[in-house]
């Protein structure tokens, strides 16, 4: 039975439409500027806030948000565009790599293998993802693992909501408890005028407390739903599910053999990813050379697999079509951002929450600071961007609340990556959805009694460390 909740592409453009009429009663405003070398890019001066001639968002804004999104249609500057492309050509690259069946193969082989011990794989997935959100902010490098994992979780027994929780709250808990992010840690503390490292015992605390949390929660959920798959969030799917990521062919798991060439294809497949991580975290990749080098890999698995030109082409163009979806809602999400931005309303609410922390003493200021930040990530989803944008302005007024620059980062780090596990403005959260056919209010149902243990947990530890 189909959601009667909207789709991911109805509330995304809602959303446009509300930020459009929020530039019509916000007042445009705007802070001086200045190119800091250190973070590399202009960032805010306290104090020079002024009021500036109103920018309001009209009907054509609104038809154009969409393609505002991927570029600027009036300098043809890109925004989103690179995402998109990446997520067709990784698209493709699925494409092409089922075409050879060896996931299929492979999925049921590692069942026959794991069988009973399966619920391990959360934890420790989990865990590898949250070391690629501490160490360099892992986000949209995420899509590529929602087509492989759902498949492997629903061959287990769980839902396809299990696989979504390990990639997105995995990696969203180390972006949360990032210690040496370059992303949101670095830039923030930058911008905040400290070292990096100032606060990495508290980030730390967050880190593995929250992994702890968030790990209990997936598998508790795991376990309960492979004893009574009605209990699933989405229940209603799970048929439709198990046809569509496991092909009808889940059964007969016990005679899963891969042959040589299905084995080459998966050492390839495996690679590919590894290549993405190593290019991603040390030579200063992104979404053009991961586009090109899941694009090279499919060519080289499809002349493994002796597929031939045509199988490979029109496996490259099935894969692409199947997650063009995906990449329509990242330029709708930039959208919503861009039109904020048009608007110049971001720096207005800024100077609103500069002004309400003024003279708090220290427990006050520093859960407040929080939800400020909380407030202001739905609108800006980018840590790197909330870090330019708030830590310059916000950072200098933990001076004369006692509380260290260092908590401001921290504070402000926890709130954007809880926010980003629901953000509907995020593009990861709506995309990896998308992938996993999984509505947005079926994901809040699930996430809801997480996202207030993990409240709780951050404002205990930022307000004992705040009194410390």
């Amino acid at each position: 039975m189909a959601t009667r909740f909207p789709t991911a592409y109805t509330i995304l453009f809602l959303l446009i439409i509300f930020v459009a009429a929020l530039t019509w009663i916000i007042p445009a405003g705007q802070y001086d500027r200045v190119m800091n070398e250190e973070v590399g890019r202009d960032v805010a001066v306290p104090g020079t806030y002024k009021v500036v001639d109103a920018n309001p968002q009209g009907f054509v804004d609104i038809m154009l948000a969409p393609t505002a999104g991927f570029y600027d249609p009036d300098s043809y500057v890109a925004n989103a565009i690179d995402v998109a492309l990446f997520v067709i050509f990784l698209g493709g690259f699925l494409g092409v790599m089922n075409a050879t069946g060896a996931i299929d193969t492979g999925i049921r082989s590692a069942m026959r293998h794991l069988k009973g011990h399966e619920i391990w794989m959360i934890p420790i997935l989990m865990t590898l993802f949250a070391i690629g959100g501490t160490t360099y902010g892992m986000a949209e490098e995420t899509l590529a693992f929602y087509a492989i994992l759902i498949p492997v979780m629903m061959a287990a027994g769980y839902d396809a909501v299990t696989g979504v929780a390990i990639i997105l709250v995995g990696s969203g808990i180390g972006v949360l408890g990032s210690t040496i992010n370059p992303f949101a840690t670095v830039i923030a503390a930058n911008a905040a005028d400290i070292p990096f490292t100032d606060g990495i015992v508290v980030r730390f605390i967050l880190l593995i407390g929250g992994l702890l949390i968030c790990a209990a929660y997936v598998m508790r959920y795991a376990m309960r739903v492979k004893a009574d798959p009605s209990r699933s969030v989405v229940a209603k799917q799970w048929d439709a599910h198990r046809r569509l990521f496991l092909n009808k062919r889940h059964e007969g798991v016990d005679d899963s053999t891969l042959d040589k060439t299905q084995i080459v294809a998966l050492m390839i497949f495996a690679a590919t990813f590894v290549f993405m991580i190593w290019g991603v975290s040390s030579q200063g990749w992104w979404m053009a050379r991961m586009g090109a080098l899941f694009f090279g890999s499919a060519i080289v698995i499809g002349i493994v697999a002796r597929l031939g030109e045509k199988k490979l082409a029109s496996s490259f163009v099935d894969g692409a079509r199947d997650l063009l979806g995906v990449a329509l809602v990242v330029g709708l999400a930039r959208g919503i951002v861009v039109m904020m931005d048009q608007g110049m309303i971001a720096d207005t609410i800024l100077h609103s929450a500069e002004n309400s922390l003024g003279g708090l003493p220290e427990l006050a200021f520093i859960n407040l600071m929080f939800w400020i930040e909380v407030g202001m990530s739905f609108f800006v989803p980018s840590s790197s961007g909330l870090a330019v944008l708030s830590m310059p302005i916000l950072a200098p007024l933990a001076d004369f609340a006692n509380v260290g620059r260092d908590l401001v980062v921290t504070a402000f780090q926890s709130a954007n990556g809880l926010v980003n596990l629901i953000n509907p403005t995020f593009a990861v959260v709506i995309g990896g959805l998308a992938i996993a056919r999984v509505s947005y209010d079926r994901w809040l149902v699930f996430i809801w009694p997480l996202l207030l243990i993990l409240t709780i947990f951050i404002s205990v530890v930022i307000s004992a460390a705040a009194l410390l």
